[in-house]
């Protein structure tokens, strides 16, 4: 997402400046020092806060970091800016911390109630709630988002989308017959990440301080869909397997979400079609594969 929204804010005329945690200017988000130390130099009229551990599977396994990270990055990152008296910060959560929601509560507004599963969503409502209080406490102008599943060209294979395309752009180059995945079952809301850094800047631009607000399409579909989608791009025919291996503990079965409040304060609504996403992103990988096939 960060590389896509970098490219949006260069196309957009704004000067950027980077707080990363790789590259020779790197910052460990969990030193409150060093954060500080950078925003203070930097003095810039907004930040687009989204540093975090942001898979969700792997946070089982660490969420003591992830909690670290999440939370208390989001903290210093907060107590950073309102030293160096920023305009305006967006801290991007996610739809995770919405946990299970009933069938008649679909699609899910900003005021359903916050019940994550997972500790990834624990760390995503108390990295929100410590942006609200910088609001509520220090008068920090804090827009808060809560993305639902983005996804689109450049994404890690390690989100479910991105991984299909993987397997599928593998499968056509070594001629096998099986794409291999998890659940078929859970409902997603997605959106093309270049439209997701769209909704960000007009946040930046038009969100009200203190408000939160969804940043989905409105459209859900089932993993079946999206690789029975991807399987109808494929150059070659597969066959659909569950793994069970690749199942998660705990699953949330349906997440998709109500984006009017977003559209009412932006104006802001999707360009890029879900297929047309989709072939975006499984082009994106045979052209990685390819790449990382050369010498």
């Amino acid at each position: 997402v960060g590389g896509h929204l970098i490219t949006h804010l260069a196309e957009s005329g704004d000067e950027i400046a980077l707080l990363d945690s790789s590259g020779t200017d790197r910052v460990d988000i969990t030193s409150a020092s060093a954060v500080r130390k950078r925003i203070r130099a930097e003095r810039p009229d907004a930040i687009y806060h989204l540093a975090a551990l942001s898979h969700i599977g792997s946070s089982w396994g660490a969420p003591n970091k992830v909690f670290r990270v999440n939370a208390e990055g989001t903290l210093n990152v907060l107590r950073a800016a309102s030293n160096a008296n920023v305009d305006r910060v967006l801290v991007v959560g996610s739809a995770d911390q919405y946990g299970r929601v009933a069938p008649e509560q679909l699609p899910i507004t900003e005021d359903a109630p916050l019940q994550p599963m997972t500790p990834y969503g624990a760390s995503k409502v108390a990295a929100e709630f410590v942006a609200l209080q910088a609001f509520l406490g220090t008068g920090l102008p804090v827009v808060r988002v809560r993305a639902f599943n983005h996804t689109g060209p450049g994404q890690a294979d390690r989100f479910v989308v991105s991984s299909i395309a993987r397997h599928i752009a593998q499968a056509e180059r070594d001629d096998e017959g099986e794409l291999r995945l998890g659940s078929l079952d859970p409902i997603r809301d997605f959106t093309d990440v270049r439209d997701v850094v769209r909704a960000y800047r007009l946040l930046i631009e038009r969100g009200v301080a203190g408000e939160v607000y969804n940043v989905c399409s409105g459209v859900g579909h089932s993993i079946a869909d999206v690789a029975d989608r991807m399987l109808a791009l494929s150059e070659r025919s597969m066959k659909l397997v569950v793994d069970p291996s690749l199942v998660r503990p705990v699953e949330v079965p349906a997440l998709v979400g109500n984006n009017s409040r977003l559209r009412a304060a932006t104006g802001w609504s999707p360009i890029f079609a879900f297929d047309d996403t989709l072939r975006a992103l499984l082009d994106d990988w045979r052209a990685r594969l390819v790449n990382e096939a050369s010498p």
